[in-house]
């Protein structure tokens, strides 16, 4: 595993004994074994960005701690030049790119995200609390959501239950960029 991957869970458990909350508590909350939060915690492994989200949730900090380190500070606005941003790049299946990690309170998350072509037919689903706004800037996209099977295109967006289990591949062998609003 990454040093990224032992970074963040190592703020995560500092934030969680803080928080006095337990391991079997979150895993309860987020709807997983106890066994495996812990070994996201320890860093063993890889911990999908909608359960890093929804962490941040459960301990009330802002994503931004978890990812960075940093307390977030501004309250007014945050500018994210244009290749600026965070790269949170811990899975093999996509790259986020955070738009605004320093601004306090936030009731969104804001990302980039790559995705590269695959070989598999359907990639390993996730879900998360709250809903989720992809739009497509570059590329074609397969989104599953559930039983469903969505292609869409440059320029095309879908809105949908992020407690919905959901993965993208990108196709035509090349990779695609999303713009994914977290609520």
């Amino acid at each position: 595993m990454t040093d990224i991957n032992k970074d963040i869970g190592t703020r995560i458990k500092t934030l969680r004994d803080l928080s006095d909350i337990t391991t079997e508590e979150i895993a309860k909350e987020l709807d997983i074994d106890e066994e495996t939060y812990i070994s996201y915690e320890e860093g063993i492994i890889d911990i999908p960005a909608s359960f890093i989200y929804q962490i941040a949730h459960i301990l009330d900090v802002d994503l931004a701690l978890i990812l960075t380190g940093e307390e977030t500070r501004m309250n007014y606005f945050d500018v994210t030049r244009a290749g600026k941003g965070f790269i949170v790049d811990r899975r093999k299946e996509y790259i986020h790119e955070n738009l605004c990690n320093k601004f306090i309170h936030k009731k969104a998350e804001m990302f980039v995200v790559t995705v590269d072509p695959k070989e598999d037919a359907k990639p390993s689903l996730n879900s998360h609390a709250g809903q989720e706004f992809n739009y497509i800037l570059d590329g074609t996209v397969k989104i599953f959501i559930k039983d469903n099977e969505i292609i869409l295109n440059e320029g095309d967006s879908i809105f949908f239950d992020a407690t919905c289990k959901h993965a993208m591949i990108a196709l035509d062998d090349k990779p695609a960029k999303f713009l994914a609003v977290i609520m």
